[in-house]
């Protein structure tokens, strides 16, 4: 039986308790922990263990549901002009993949450092060690959205999109996973190290920013916006990127609840949450995240190996299984069987 994000109602922010965050940059997200009351179990090195969610961990943006309308009418029309654009534009196979702009008011991003060449090896995590780990019943699939028609770039290449934004414990957990899914794929250059705002719940969880990156691949092509950084402006945070008409509209369309993280894949599956909470992820360095990810028996590899191995299965079904050696394997083919690929 596959794993669902749906189920048990998701747990409302509790309002004069929490200052929830909206996308507008109103107020800093403070929202309660209740969908991670049983996350306080230790595993066996020590650790907080990743517990069994039957909902997604998000941060939510209560305004976007009011935006719904007006950004359905924009996308109607950026649809048009990017169905036009299409007849004329027909990039080269071989280009890389890029971050969308949008609207972006800084060139520079304070809130990042250098990673290190060992975080970033580590992020090729050894196939035995993703087929060992698998699925694990603590990690929530993704979402089928029930479009038949894979969604393309103007070079034919299926398109994946990521929302997220740095202070956002929740885009902080999910990162790891995308950054190890995708390496399967292609190959990123200038990934950056940043951590979650330390004044949100799961404070100062330690992950990677897609901000100033690329990524090529031959077989997909993957976009990134990082709304925000995680440090203060006033009662935000300092902006870095808006999402595009376009890109505004998936989540408008598989998003009503204006959650981030937010990940679109081809319009044939969607992540709207983190795939596991970020608790498993507390009190750990960048460098201890990425050295427990070839160990699969730890609490880290179980939940980001885990959900990775999800959104691999999930991706090599919009590319045609391809790469082979991603596409033929046991463990990849197993779980495209549980998302109904």
């Amino acid at each position: 039986m596959s794993k669902s994000h749906e189920g048990p109602s998701r747990p409302a922010r509790t309002a004069p308790a929490s200052k929830t965050n909206t996308r507008n940059g109103t107020a800093k997200a403070n929202a309660n922990a209740n969908a991670n009351a049983n996350a306080n179990a230790k595993s066996n090195k020590g650790r907080p263990s990743t517990p069994a969610p039957r909902e997604r961990f998000r941060t939510r943006h209560p305004v976007l549901t009011a935006l719904v309308p007006v950004v359905l009418v924009v996308a109607a029309i950026a649809t048009m002009v990017v169905i036009k654009a299409a007849g004329t534009s027909n990039p080269p196979a071989s280009a890389s993949s890029h971050l969308s702009t949008g609207g972006a008011t800084a060139t520079a991003d304070p809130g990042t450092t250098t990673l290190s060449p060992q975080i970033l090896a580590a992020l090729t995590v050894p196939t035995a060690t993703l087929d060992s780990v698998g699925s694990p019943s603590s990690v929530v699939l993704p979402t089928g959205t029930g479009d038949s028609t894979i969604a393309k770039d103007g070079a034919g290449k299926p398109l994946i999109t990521y929302i997220g934004a740095e202070y956002c414990p929740f885009c902080a957990a999910e990162r790891w996973s995308l950054a190890v899914a995708l390496s399967r794929f292609g190959t990123f250059e200038n990934l950056s190290g940043t951590h979650s705002s330390d004044s949100d719940e799961f404070p100062d969880t330690q992950t990677l920013s897609f901000y100033g990156s690329t990524y090529s691949s031959s077989y997909l092509d993957f976009q990134a916006v990082e709304e925000a950084t995680n440090q203060p402006d006033g009662s935000s945070y300092k902006a870095l990127q808006a999402p595009t008409a376009a890109q505004s509209a998936l989540m408008a369309k598989y998003d009503t609840q204006g959650s981030i993280p937010f990940l679109d894949i081809a319009n044939r599956y969607v992540i709207t949450g983190s795939s596991f909470s970020p608790q498993v992820l507390q009190g750990l360095s960048r460098s201890q995240i990425a050295a427990d990810l070839s160990n699969p028996d730890s609490a880290v590899a179980q939940a980001i190996d885990g959900a990775a191995n999800d959104i691999t299965a999930a991706i090599s079904s919009v590319t045609g299984n391809q790469p082979s050696g991603v596409g033929s394997s046991a463990t990849i083919a197993a779980i495209a069987q549980k998302l109904g690929a």
